[in-house]
Parts: structure tokens; sequence; C-alpha cells
């Protein structure tokens, strides 16, 4: 995985790719519910889940070295090949498309959220699209707010036992304070939009 990290990360700018990326998962459901099966966000498979996030960092044209230390984690948790990484990002700069990869159990999603997000803590100088690309996990993952609750519970705790210094704790917890409200804004804003977007 690291021959391909290693490479800067360049594709054309767009402003459509965060709404294609936010609807990809209604499109692949509907066409499952269209063949009278009632699926979930998380049915969509890995590499989807994968090229999602992807297309969510790729709407300014450039994957920035904060973006690929999540990426690369979500790749990890996700168990993609060393290969499959390469491939969907080059299936997104060609516009086709990709397999769907394996499915994701509502318990593998919440321990691949809780990683990804661990990440984002510890490296605490991330911007708001970071945080937006874990909005869009949380939103795919289904996570909902009792569930959230709880991750926010189990990442409090690896602060503490991480983090001896306590004046490094307190800013970790910090950090994991606002991270989780910023999260949650971003969230609710994108919920929202797709509540408006379907009802209208």
């Amino acid at each position: 995985m690291n021959s391909f990290w290693d490479h800067p990360i360049l594709i054309e700018p767009s402003c459509s790719k965060l709404a294609k990326s936010s609807v990809l998962a209604e499109q692949c459901i509907q066409e499952e519910e269209n063949d009278g099966v009632v699926m979930s966000k998380l049915s969509l498979g890995s590499l989807n889940i994968f090229r999602s996030t992807v297309e969510v960092m790729l709407a300014d044209g450039i994957l920035t070295r904060e973006e690929k230390r999540l990426i690369i984690k979500l790749a990890s948790s996700l168990s993609l090949t060393n290969a499959q990484p390469g491939e969907i990002y080059l299936a997104i700069k060609e516009g086709r498309k990709s397999p769907k990869g394996d499915n994701i159990s509502a318990k593998q999603a919440l321990g691949i959220y809780t990683k990804v997000f661990e990440v984002a803590i510890v490296n605490a100088s991330l911007s708001r699209d970071e945080f937006r690309v874990l909005a869009h996990l949380r939103s795919v993952f289904e996570i909902d707010d009792r569930e959230h609750a709880l991750i926010e519970d189990t990442l409090r705790d690896m602060v503490k036992e991480k983090f001896e210094d306590p004046n490094v704790m307190e800013k970790m917890l910090a950090t994991l304070r606002d991270s989780v409200g910023l999260v949650g804004d971003i969230f609710d804003t994108v919920r929202k939009k797709t509540v408006d977007g379907g009802s209208s």
C-alpha cells in the first residue's frame, strides 16, 4: 500500500464530487430496493465505502497529508489488499465503475469508524475537510447518537491509557471534544440536506 500512497494524488477538482459521493450510497441502495430488497448502506461493500470516502477527500482535487493518514487507516481497517486503493483511485480518475468489495457488518463498521477517528484526534492538525470525511463515514456506517456516545467513551479511555502526561492527556481530550462537536455538526447538516433533498 505504501508505494501507492507515497506518490502525490491529484485529480481534476470538481464541486460536484462531494454531492456525487454523498448520493452514491443512496443510488446503490435504490438499485437493490428496485429488486424488492430493502438494504442498508452497509450493504455497499468495503470497496464502495472506500471509494465514496476518497471521492469526498478529492472534492478539492488533492489528498492532503492529513487526509492520507485517514484514508490509509480506513484502507487497513477495511482489510483492503495493497493493490486495491490504487485500483479504486484509477477507477475514480477514469470515471469507471469499481467492484463492490466485501460486506461490512454493523459491528465491524463501529470498529472501523473508531480506528479512523482515533487517527484524527491523535493528529490534531486536521481541517474541516478531514472532519467532513468522518461525518461521511458516520453516515455510511449508520452510526446513531447512542452508538457515537459509546465510541466517544472508548476513545476517551484510549486517550487516558495512551498518554501518561496530564498536559498531553488534557490536550487530547479537548481535541476529542472539539472533534466530536465538529463531526456532529457536519453530520447533522448532511443528514438534513439528505432529508430535504429526498422530500423535494
